[in-house]
């Protein structure tokens, strides 16, 4: 929810963690954007930048996939997704939002990994640029704070 309380974690440390981002290149702008604050977050809880592995793929639906390859190298503490789906005119929305979103949570407890999913589903561009900042920094917070939670109960 918009401005809603998100409370303080302990756990926002990330100078021993490797993150992976798979970005969309669908409403790029609105995904540079989103990236650039992730980025930057990620950089200030502590993520060395040679630890940050960003991949880019075409849209919202082809992130699940990335984000498998990636789960599957056993090398990330936790991964983020950015993507941005706008509705349109048609029922595409709703499968785009749907599958990917479903995709990205499956993947997470399939692999045990955490996920951040910051693919943004928004009735238009206003809304998508009011949220991606927030939510890049957001997903860059729960990325850090989930794998160190993770690894603290292994």
């Amino acid at each position: 929810m918009f401005g809603a309380e998100k409370g303080i974690s302990d756990k926002l440390d990330g100078k021993k963690l490797c993150i992976g981002i798979v970005q969309a290149r669908f409403n790029e702008s609105i995904t540079n954007a989103l990236a650039k604050a992730c980025w930057q977050e990620l950089l200030a809880l502590g993520v060395e930048e040679k630890n940050i592995h960003h991949v880019k793929v075409p849209g919202a639906l082809e992130i699940p996939s990335a984000l498998q390859a990636m789960a599957e190298r056993d090398r990330y503490d936790a991964l983020i997704a950015l993507g941005c789906i706008i509705r349109g005119e048609t029922y595409h929305f709703e499968l785009v939002a749907n599958e990917s979103g479903t995709s990205v949570s499956r993947l997470a407890l399939d692999y045990q990994l955490p996920i951040a999913n910051a693919i943004l589903t928004v009735e238009n561009v206003a809304q998508a640029e009011a949220r991606q900042t927030d939510k890049g920094l957001d997903a860059a917070r729960v990325a850090v704070e989930m794998a160190n939670l993770l690894n603290e109960l292994a």
